[in-house]
């Protein structure tokens, strides 16, 4: 059997988009790179109404034959100097199974080709120090450390 790739934005309607969201993300937030204890159901719903209430939050899936394989959570900014929209790439997520395959630059060459259709100047994205494989795809797809060298700073509150 020949296997296909194929993508669907989320709709926060559709139950098999919402489970297929929510098994995705606890499984990177169990990974070593999300760092992270999974969702209780009560958080889940809220994460769930936060994205589908938020203005420019949106998922794209990505399935493998009938299988969702990955996905994306993506913002969209806008840049001043350029004058342009810009997408923001908050989460990506292959599950262990699929790694290996290639399906993670699907994902980003994807999602490259909609920020071209929608005019954007960009797109964005922030990646572990320690996560050199991801490094790796995002290098060869193309991207690089800003000039000059930003650092990603946060403030908790």
């Amino acid at each position: 059997m020949q296997s296909y790739i194929t993508f669907e934005f989320c709709n926060w309607n559709n139950p098999t988009h919402t489970t297929a969201f929510l098994e995705l993300l606890n499984h990177y937030m169990l990974d070593p790179m999300g760092d992270h204890e999974p969702l209780s159901i009560e958080k889940q719903l809220e994460l769930i109404d936060g994205l589908k209430n938020h203005p420019t939050a949106e998922v794209l899936l990505m399935k493998k034959n009938d299988y969702y394989a990955g996905m994306t959570t993506i913002f969209t900014n806008y840049s001043t100097f350029n004058i342009k929209p810009y997408l923001y790439i908050h989460d990506v997520v292959v599950l262990d199974t699929f790694r290996g395959q290639g399906l993670g630059k699907h994902l980003i060459k994807h999602l490259t080709d909609v920020a071209k259709e929608r005019g954007c100047c960009k797109l964005s994205l922030e990646v572990r120090e320690d996560n050199p494989g991801a490094q790796k795809v995002y290098r060869e797809l193309g991207f690089k450390e800003c000039e000059p060298k930003m650092f990603y700073w946060e403030k908790k509150i």
